[in-house]
This record gives C-alpha cells, structure tokens and sequence, in this order.
C-alpha cells in the first residue's frame, strides 16, 4: 500500500523559512512526476511547483525566487524549502506523486504566515 507522510509544517513570520518533507512508502512504479499544491480556505487547490523525473522544474509565478523544489529518488522522498514567506502562503500544502495512471497524495501539512 502506498502512502505519502508529509512534514515540515508550521506557524512563521513574514520573511520566514520552512521547509517541508513528503516521504513515500510502499512500491510506486513509472513515477514521472512529484509536486506541491495548495489550498487556502475558499480556494481552489493549486499547483505550487512540480519536478519531473528528468530534474526540470516548474514554479508558481507567485513563489519563482522564493520556493525550491527537490526530490532523493533513493528515499523517494520530495521537498518544499520555502524562504521569504508572505502572509498569502497561508494554506495546506499536499505533496503529490504522478504515474502514467495513478496519482497519490499526502495528509496535507498546514502553513501558516502572520504579518
């Protein structure tokens, strides 16, 4: 059975840093993706950023020069370093991990910034 256990997760100030955690268990095969999405209340979930299994990379306009995005294929694991944090990053972050036919996904792990 697959499950994705995400950490990292916290209340920081304005112009803080976290850094989240998504590690996979189970057997999961063709992965040809891993990313962060995430959803306000109200909002719609969205994409925060994505890697592929090539290594590229692909960023929200909202959080380029601010978000990095990683992964450790060896502990299939994926990572979020989250720097310069604004109040509007307030949300649950999902990790997610993408096969030709199957997506998985996380607990969700709550962000939340203060002014």
């Amino acid at each position: 059975q697959v499950q994705l256990v995400e950490s990292g997760g916290g209340l920081v100030q304005a112009g803080g840093s976290l850094s989240l955690s998504c590690a996979a268990s189970g057997s999961i095969l063709g992965i040809n993706a891993m990313g962060w999405y995430r959803q306000a209340p109200g909002q719609q979930r969205e994409l925060v950023a994505t890697i592929t299994s090539g290594s590229s990379t692909n960023y929200a306009d909202s959080v380029k020069g601010r978000f990095t995005i990683s992964r450790d294929n060896a502990k299939n694991t994926v990572y979020l370093q989250m720097n310069s944090l604004k109040p509007e990053d307030t949300a649950v972050y999902y990790c997610n991990i993408r096969t030709p036919h199957l997506a998985y996904w996380g607990q969700g792990t709550q962000v939340t910034v203060s002014s």
